[in-house]
This record gives C-alpha cells, sequence and structure tokens, in this order.
C-alpha cells in the first residue's frame, strides 16, 4: 500500500482534483479488476477511449482516477489526476509504487527485429553460470532465479513489469535480461525504467501492419537507445545497416559486435554442421550445438555483454560453450530411424525465415529440404508474398498452412503467400490449411537424411482462431509424426 501522493511522482500534471494523502493498494489500467481503494488509469486504447471506463472503475471502488480528460461530472469522493499522457503515468506510477526497481538491480535491455529471445536467453544462462543471480522476462517466459512464469507479451505491461523487477529485487537479482519489443517502446511500457545496457540484434521487415511504415518501426528501437544514459552502456551489431542510425544519438558508452568488419569484438565460424558450430572468438576456439550464423550473431552478442562489464574472457568462453539452444529457436526436434531431422523455428519475419533456410542449405548437404510455414492473421499483410518467394525459392518442397489466422479467412493468406512464388518455383509448393495435416504430410514425402523445417510458431502452444485459443504444439506433433516414419 502507498500513498496516492507518493506514487504521483515525475508525473506531468495538469490539474488535481481532490485529496492526495490516500492509501492506494492497487492499481489498474483495467475497469473489470479494480477493487476497494485502488488507483485506475484512464489508457486511450488504440479501439476503445479509456475515460469511458472511469464511472465502471469507481463503481467497482476506485479511489483515484488518473486520467488525460477530467469528465464533467466528478464524484466527490474520487481523487482526480489530470495528466497530459496516460500511457508515460501509467509507467511512472508503476515504477514508484513498486519502489522503483529498475535502479536495485542490472537491466539489460535487448532490442532488434530477430535474436531478441535467443540473445536474452543465452546471456540468462551465461551469467546463471557465472554464478550471478538472474532474472529473464522474454517472448517465451519469464524466470526470478528458478521460478518460471508464463509470458503473454514479448515485454509486459508496466504494472506487470515492475511487479515482477520488485519481486526480482526482493530475492537478490543482480541481473535482469529482458526483451524489450518496438510495440513496448511506442507505447511506453519501458518509460521510467533504468537500463544499465542496451543491446542492438538487428532490423528487418517486420511489424509494419502496426507501425506502418520503416521508418517509424525503425524509430521506435532507435527512442530507446535514445534515452539511454550516458553512465549505461550501448552494443550494437555492427554488421546491421542501422546500427549507426540507431545510435546516433546514444550518450551511452558504445561497443560494436561483428562477424565481418573491424570492431570491439569479433567472431569467425571455423566449422559448422547439424551438430553445431567451432568458432573462434577473440583467438580462442570453442565448440557450440546451437546451429547458423544467426546463432553466431547472438553467441558474440553475449560475449560483448559480459566483456563489456569485465567479467573474465577465459571463464567467459569456457561457459559460453556449455550453452544450450532455446525452446523453438531452431530447436532440433527428432531424428528417426531414417535420420530425418526436424527442426522447430519461431522465423516468422522474411528475414529471419531467409537465414534459417539459408542455414539449413548449408549443411544439409545434398539432402531435401521441406518447409511447413504460414504467415499470421491480422498481422502485416505486406510481407506475406515476399515470404512465400523465399522460401519457395530456398526449399526443395513447401506445405503452406495456417499460423494463427484470427479473423483472416486462412485459404486468403495462404493465397497472398503463393502470389510472391516465382513461377519456376510453384511446382514445389502445397496447399495445406490444417497445420497438424501439413506437418504429417512434409514428413510423409521427407526421404531418409531430409530436413523438415516447420516454422512461425516455435514455442507457443497454440493456434488463434478467431477469438479463440486452441492448444496446438509443432514440437509435439512433428516429434510424435516423424517417429512413426520408417
Amino acid at each position: 500500500m502507498k500513498l496516492l501522493k507518493d506514487i504521483l511522482y515525475g508525473l506531468n500534471l495538469v490539474s488535481v482534483t481532490g485529496n492526495t494523502n490516500i492509501d492506494i493498494k492497487k492499481i489498474e489500467f483495467d475497469s473489470r479488476k479494480i477493487s476497494n481503494d485502488n488507483l485506475f488509469i484512464a489508457i486511450n486504447g488504440y479501439t476503445e477511449d479509456g475515460n469511458k471506463f472511469i464511472i465502471n472503475a469507481i463503481e467497482n471502488g476506485a479511489k483515484a482516477i488518473i486520467c488525460e480528460s477530467v469528465p464533467q461530472k466528478i464524484d466527490n469522493g474520487v481523487t482526480f489526476v489530470q495528466v497530459k499522457d496516460c500511457r508515460q503515468s501509467l509507467a511512472l506510477v508503476s515504477s514508484n509504487f513498486y519502489e522503483n526497481p529498475s535502479s536495485k538491480l542490472n537491466l539489460i535491455g535487448i532490442t532488434g527485429t530477430n535474436g531478441k529471445t535467443t540473445t536474452a536467453t543465452l546471456m540468462f544462462q551465461l551469467f546463471k553460470l557465472l554464478n550471478k543471480k538472474v532474472g529473464l522476462i522474454s517472448t517465451n517466459k519469464i524466470v526470478i532465479q528458478d521460478k518460471e512464469y508464463k509470458s503473454n507479451l514479448t515485454t509486459p505491461d508496466p504494472i506487470s513489469l515492475n511487479k515482477k523487477l520488485f519481486q526480482m529485487v526482493e530475492i537478490g537479482v543482480e541481473y535482469c535480461f529482458m526483451e524489450v519489443s518496438s510495440h513496448a517502446i511506442d507505447q511506453k511500457r519501458i518509460f521510467g525504467l533504468n537500463y544499465n545496457v542496451g543491446v542492438f540484434t538487428n532490423l528487418t521487415h517486420d511489424h509494419l501492419d502496426y507501425h506502418i511504415n520503416f521508418s517509424k518501426y525503425r524509430d521506435a528501437k532507435k527512442e530507446f537507445f535514445d534515452f539511454l544514459n550516458h553512465n549505461s552502456i550501448a552494443i550494437v551489431n555492427n554488421d546491421d545497416k542501422h546500427g549507426n542510425y540507431i545510435i546516433q544519438n546514444c550518450d551511452s558508452k558504445i561497443y560494436s559486435y561483428s562477424l565481418k568488419t573491424s570492431s570491439n569484438f569479433s567472431l569467425k565460424i571455423l566449422e559448422k554442421d547439424i551438430n553445431g558450430m567451432k568458432l573462434k572468438i577473440n583467438d580462442k576456439e570453442i565448440w557450440t550445438n546451437l546451429i547458423g550464423e544467426f546463432n553466431a550473431y547472438n553467441i558474440l552478442a553475449t560475449f560483448s555483454l559480459a566483456q563489456s562489464l569485465d567479467f573474465d574472457i577465459e571463464e567467459t568462453l569456457n561457459k559460453i560453450s556449455l550453452l544450450n539452444n532455446v525452446e523453438g529457436r531452431f530447436e532440433r526436434v527428432s531424428n528417426n530411424a531414417q535420420n530425418q531431422v526436424g527442426i522447430i523455428d519461431y522465423a516468422h519475419s522474411p528475414d529471419s525465415i531467409e537465414k534459417v533456410l539459408i542455414t539449413l542449405n548449408e549443411i544439409k548437404r545434398k539432402n531435401s529440404l521441406i518447409t511447413v510455414i504460414g504467415c499470421g492473421g491480422d498481422r502485416d499483410v505486406k510481407k506475406r508474398p515476399i515470404m512465400g518467394n523465399i522460401v519457395a525459392s530456398l526449399s526443395d518442397f513447401v506445405v503452406f498452412t495456417s499460423d494463427n489466422p484470427r479473423s483472416e479467412d486462412p485459404d486468403q493468406i495462404i493465397n497472398q503467400m503463393i502470389k510472391g512464388v516465382d513461377r519456376k518455383d510453384l511446382f514445389k509448393v502445397n496447399n495445406i490449411v490444417d497445420r497438424k495435416s501439413a506437418i504429417e504430410f512434409a514428413c510423409n514425402i521427407n526421404g531418409k537424411n531430409d530436413v523438415i523445417l516447420v516454422a512461425g510458431k516455435g514455442h507457443e502452444k497454440f493456434q488463434v482462431f478467431g477469438d479463440n485459443r486452441i492448444e496446438f504444439d509443432d514440437k509435439k506433433i512433428l516429434e510424435k509424426t516423424l517417429n512413426k516414419t520408417t
């Protein structure tokens, strides 16, 4: 419980009507979750005006309201706080309510189009191996030392986020590794957090359904680095053409990493196959069971973080060789009697699927590569033909299928993907809407030593049809089907 006046610190106030010397038990932006002595923040959403729910919040027991416009008729027993920006205020109030937890640990934010989950998880694994108390906030899950929680968003809402950080502080977590999505930056979910390190992985086509154009998407990522303070560290992928733009207004100490150009930290791939890679990092050779150039970048970003924080180089490299693959990220799930290999990957953007397919083509040798993939409904339409073209050109056989169609017709989504396929590659394409049937079909046409890639969902354990979430697990289905195949 906190006094209202104490959790208003730092807000851009327009007016205050009522008593601020009152106890607040909880803060909420969903009026349905309000109970007695709660603070309701009337967020303006993308489809609804938060002010519409003020009366409902008061009826449910709200003692105070934060809003951008005060209703003409107000309840005398309720304190109204008018602000210029409710989203920003929600983030600051959340931080204040939980006693500014981000300032009491080392918060590392990882942003970029691809590699966020893997990089954050590898960092979490490494620092745990280095005997540090660690936390993880990622697309896959939230982890506080050894306790795991489900994650519904890449970056949680400000209340949930600060609550988890507070819980980490309570048990003595020293380092928290956190994915930072462009949506979270734009929606100010991370506003007011104190980041010790910001890591930029890469930037490619994605989320244009939300950001409208690439420039706005790029600028959302850039904003994260613009607001890092001068005592923090920025680590940037020097091989990404947008890297210099992302950090051009950054006041932090900047380190770069690269596989191709001169940088603070470098890496060379010496050998690679379906079992892993032999790497040379700072003149020392190590073996990793992670596969692909994209994972080499993730490993190098992890190494760069440890070195920027002055960890012992020998111990760091020894522990890096022990890092495990991340669930649903180029995850090898099955080998049956015919040595068929199944790969599950979350790739759902043009760049990410291209990198996965290039890697598989490099290591599959003369064997066939069969790809099962779809595109999400109610999401970026422009990328569908692009992805269709990439997948068909880099696979030996393709099965286009559903992937969370939501309110859209999955057949229509698949047809949009097929429109991008080069005429010479059309013979490779199969169209099976039911995702389970698509995976089974791919396994049945698969030959000895062939590779099946099931892409787009990775760690997800559901399919979304309309407003319904139906249990669905790519990994379980692929593993079960491959093990039946002889």
